[in-house]
C-alpha cells in the first residue's frame, strides 16, 4: 500500500489497495481480498471480546478519543468498543468473568495476558495469515477502541462504516501493508474489496477508498460525538461502558423504507408477505399472496418508525455485575405501558425467598392500546379484532380485561420450588401465584367467567382476596402466604439488580440464591452446575421519564 498524501500537505492519508480487479470468474481473487478485509476485521474482533489485559496504571486515567469523533453527524447507527472508560471497569470485567469455569478454562485470560496477541496467534495457527507477527506488524500501532456504523452519505442506502484507533499512523500504514500483503496479498482486488483512510488517530474504512474519504469529509463538516442526538440519548443511557449503541432519529425513516422495499420484493418474487392478513391461524401457515396483490408494511408500523425520535444502549461491568442500560423514545403502546409508577409495589412484599417474580403497572386505557396495535398487526379493524377475541374467551373485552389486571400484577414463583416435583406432580405442588391489585368484587366477576371454561383445571384459579387485591394460586399453603407482608424489597439480592424501584412500571428479577432450584436444574451435569454457581442474581428495572423510557438489565455474581 502507498500513502497518496503529498509530503507536508497536512491532509489525511489514503491507504491505496494494488490496483487492477480479479479477472473474471475467478473466485480465488475475491476469496482473498475477503480474507484482507477478515484480518482486519478480526483485530477489530479482538477488541470486542476484550483487547490488551495488560492495562499500565496510567492509562485508567481519562476516556481520551472516542470512535464517534471520527463518524459523521449523519451516522444513523452506531456500536463502539471503548476498552478505556476506566481502569475499575475492566478490572471488573476480567473479574467477573473469571468467576465462570468456563471461561477460565476456555479463555484462561490472567491479568497479565493480551488478548489482542493470543487472538492473533490463533489467526496464524489457522493456516491464514502466514508471517504476521503480533509484537512487530500489529501492537505498535492498533489503540484501544473501535466502532462500526452506517451513515447516510447521500446514497440510496446507508454507507457502513468501520473506524479503529491508532497509536502511531506513520506505523499503523506499514503494519496495514504488511498485512495485506501476507493475509491475501497475491489477490487482485474489486472495486468494492475496502477502502481505507488514516485520519488523525483513526483508520477509517469504507466500502472502498473514495466512499472512506467521503467520510472523512464528512465528519469535518460535524463529527457524531458533537450531533445533538447523539449526545442526548447516549447521556440518558447513562455512564459511558465498554459498549455502547446509539440510532438516530434518521433510522427510523430509513428502516421503514427498508422494509417496505423488502415486502415489495418479496411480492415480486413471490415470497411471503409482510401482511398478516395472509397467516392462517388454523395451519399456522403463510398462505400464498395474492395475484396482483402487493404486500406492504402496516401503517402503523411505518407511522411508528417515521416517529422514531432515537435510542442508545450502554454494556458496563461494575462491582461484580455487567450491567445493560437502554434509553429510547418511547411508542404509544410502551408509554401506555410504562406509564404507571407502582409495578414494583407488590413485588417488594413477596417473601424474601421468592426466586423470581415479574411485576407490572396499568394505566387506565392501557388494554384498548394494545388491542388497537395487535389489530393493525393482524390486519383486523379494531372493532373485528375485539369481537373476535370476546367471541374466544368469552369476555367483554376491553372492560373485563381492565377489570381482571386492576391497577396493577405481580406474578412470583416460591422458594420451595421443587422441579421434580413440578415435572412429576399436579398444579397443587407448585409455589406459583398471582396478585392483583384492584377492586376485589370486580376481579372475582371476571375470574368467575373463566373458572367454567378450565374444567378440571378450574383450580388453576382459586383465589383469596383482602380489602383491595387478590391473590391465584393453586397452592394453598402459597396463597396463604402471599396474603401476608414479606421483605423481599429490602434484601439485598433484590435491591443489588432493581433500579429505582420506587418509580418502576415493569419490573422482573430473579433470585439464582434462592433455595436449590438452580442447581436441581443443572441435574448431573458438573460443568452446567460449576458455570451457574457464581450466579446471584438478575434484574430489568423499567420506567418513564417523561416521554423517554428507560430500561436497566442488570446481572449480579457471587
Amino acid at each position: 500500500m502507498s500513502n497518496t498524501t503529498p509530503p507536508g500537505s497536512g491532509g489525511p492519508e489514503f491507504l491505496e489497495s494494488s490496483a487492477g480487479a480479479p479477472v473474471a470468474g475467478d473466485p480465488a481473487g475475491s476469496s482473498d481480498s475477503r480474507k484482507r478485509l477478515l484480518a482486519l476485521g478480526g483485530l477489530v474482533g479482538v477488541l470486542a471480546v476484550g483487547g490488551g489485559a495488560v492495562w499500565a496504571a496510567s492509562s485508567f486515567l481519562g476516556t481520551g478519543s472516542q470512535p464517534a469523533e471520527a463518524m459523521p453527524a449523519s451516522t444513523l447507527g452506531y456500536v463502539s468498543i471503548d476498552l478505556d472508560p476506566s481502569g475499575a471497569q475492566k478490572i471488573e470485567a476480567i473479574k467477573t468473568l473469571r468467576k465462570f469455569p468456563m471461561f477460565r478454562d476456555r479463555i484462561g485470560l490472567e491479568t497479565d495476558d493480551d488478548l489482542r496477541e493470543r487472538l492473533v496467534e490463533e489467526i496464524v495457527k489457522s493456516g491464514e495469515c502466514e508471517g504476521l507477527d503480533y509484537a512487530e506488524d500489529v501492537e505498535p500501532w492498533l489503540g484501544d477502541r473501535a466502532a462500526m456504523g452506517a451513515a447516510d452519505l447521500g446514497g440510496d442506502t446507508p454507507a457502513p462504516i468501520l473506524v479503529v484507533q491508532v497509536k502511531d499512523a506513520g506505523k499503523a500504514e506499514d503494519g496495514l501493508d504488511h498485512l495485506f500483503e501476507v493475509c491475501g496479498g497475491d489477490a487482485e482486488e474489486s472495486e468494492d474489496a475496502g477502502g481505507y483512510v488514516i485520519s488523525g488517530d483513526w483508520i477509517v474504512i469504507g466500502k472502498n477508498e473514495a466512499e472512506a474519504q467521503q467520510v472523512v469529509d464528512a465528519t469535518e463538516q460535524g463529527s457524531l460525538a458533537d450531533d445533538d442526538d447523539f449526545q442526548q440519548w447516549t447521556g440518558e443511557a447513562g455512564e459511558p461502558g465498554i459498549v455502547s449503541m446509539y440510532a438516530a432519529p434518521e433510522a427510523g425513516e430509513f428502516l421503514g423504507r427498508y422494509l417496505a422495499d423488502m415486502g415489495a420484493m418479496g411480492g415480486m418474487l413471490g415470497g411471503p408477505s409482510l401482511d398478516m392478513n395472509e397467516f392462517d391461524p388454523g395451519t399456522g401457515e403463510l398462505e400464498p399472496p395474492t395475484p396482483g396483490e402487493s404486500p406492504s408494511v402496516p401503517p402503523e408500523v411505518q407511522e411508528a418508525l417515521a416517529d422514531f425520535q432515537g435510542a442508545a444502549a450502554t454494556m458496563r461491568f461494575d462491582d461484580g455485575s455487567f450491567e445493560v442500560e437502554v434509553a429510547g423514545n418511547a411508542g404509544m403502546t410502551s408509554a401506555t405501558l410504562l406509564a404507571a409508577e407502582d409495578g414494583a409495589d407488590g413485588i417488594a412484599d413477596l417473601p424474601e425467598d421468592t426466586i423470581a417474580a415479574f411485576g407490572m403497572g396499568f394505566t387506565d386505557g392501557w388494554f384498548q392500546t394494545v388491542l388497537d396495535q395487535m389489530a393493525a398487526t393482524s390486519g383486523e379493524s379494531p372493532d373485528e379484532f375485539v369481537t373476535m377475541l370476546s367471541e374466544e374467551t368469552g369476555l367483554d373485552l376491553p372492560e373485563d380485561a381492565e377489570r381482571l389486571l386492576g391497577e396493577a400484577v405481580t406474578i412470583s414463583l416460591g422458594g420451595d420450588f421443587d422441579p421434580e416435583a413440578f415435572f412429576n406432580g399436579g398444579p397443587a405442588e407448585l409455589p406459583v401465584g398471582v396478585t392483583i391489585e384492584g377492586d376485589p368484587a370486580e376481579i372475582e366477576s371476571v375470574l368467575d367467567k373463566l373458572r367454567p371454561q378450565l374444567g378440571e383445571e378450574a383450580s388453576l384459579l382459586e383465589a383469596e382476596s383482602d380489602d383491595d387485591s387478590v391473590t391465584i394460586s393453586p397452592n394453598a399453603d402459597y396463597r396463604a402466604t402471599l396474603l401476608e407482608d414479606g421483605g423481599l424489597g429490602d434484601s439485598a439480592a433484590y435491591t443489588s439488580v432493581v433500579e429505582g424501584a420506587d418509580d418502576a412500571s415493569v419490573v422482573l428479577f430473579v433470585n439464582f440464591d434462592a433455595g436449590n432450584w438452580l442447581s436441581d436444574l443443572a441435574g448431573d451435569d458438573p460443568t452446567a452446575a460449576e458455570n451457574a454457581e457464581p450466579l446471584s442474581a438478575f434484574g430489568i428495572t423499567g420506567w418513564m421519564d417523561g416521554d423517554t423510557s428507560h430500561t436497566i438489565m442488570r446481572l449480579t455474581t457471587d
